[in-house]
C-alpha cells in the first residue's frame, strides 16, 4: 500500500531559531520531539549521516542530514515499512518558517495492517504533539492538540498489554 502522510506548521519565527531547536533533536534536552508523551527518539551517536536509531518499535537510519533544512530517515523496522520519513525546514519569508514532516513509503504484509490499525493514528497524534512542542518553545500561551478517542484507546491497550 502506498502511504504519503504530511504534517506541517508555519511559525512566525526565524529559520535560525527553528534550526537551533532541531540541533537538540534526540538529545538529552530535546526541544522538538514530545518525549513527555511518546517514546524518545534515540541515536546513540547523535543524529548524523548513517546513524541508526528510532523511537519505540520504529527503527530507521539517517539517510540525509542537512541540519538547516532536511533530516531524512529510512525505515528499517517494522517489517513491511519500505520508505522514508523526513523533516523539512523552509523559510517562507523573513521570520516565518515552515516545518513539514513527510512519510513516503510502501507497506507490505503485516506492515500494512500495523500502519492502518495502529501506527497511522499514533503517528498523526505524535506529529501534532511534535509541532505543538516546537511552537510552545516560543510562546507563553501553550497549544495542545487533542488526541482522538482511537489514539487514547490504542495507548491504553498497549499499556495494558505491556503490564502482562
Amino acid at each position: 500500500m502506498k502511504v504519503i502522510n504530511v504534517h506541517h506548521r508555519t511559525y512566525s519565527i526565524s529559520i535560525e531559531k527553528i534550526t537551533e531547536l532541531f540541533d537538540t533533536l534526540s538529545g538529552k534536552n530535546d526541544k522538538v520531539w514530545p518525549v513527555e508523551k511518546w517514546p524518545q527518539m534515540i541515536f546513540k551517536e547523535g543524529i548524523k549521516g548513517g546513524a541508526s536509531g528510532g523511537h519505540g518499535p520504529i527503527r530507521y537510519t539517517v539517510e540525509k542530514y542537512n541540519p538547516k533544512e532536511l533530516i531524512q530517515f529510512r525505515f528499517t523496522k517494522p517489517s513491511g515499512f519500505i520508505g522514508t520519513h523526513r523533516f523539512e525546514i523552509k523559510e517562507i519569508q523573513n521570520n516565518q518558517t515552515q516545518v513539514t514532516h513527510i512519510i513516503e513509503m510502501n507497506t507490505k504484509g503485516t506492515g500494512t495492517i500495523i500502519w492502518l490499525f495502529a501506527i497511522r493514528s499514533l503517528h498523526n497524534a505524535l506529529l501534532e504533539d511534535c509541532l505543538d512542542k516546537i511552537e510552545n518553545n516560543f510562546h507563553k500561551t501553550k497549544v495542545h492538540t487533542k488526541w482522538n478517542w482511537y489514539v487514547k484507546f490504542i495507548r491504553i491497550t498497549f499499556k495494558l498489554i505491556s503490564r502482562k
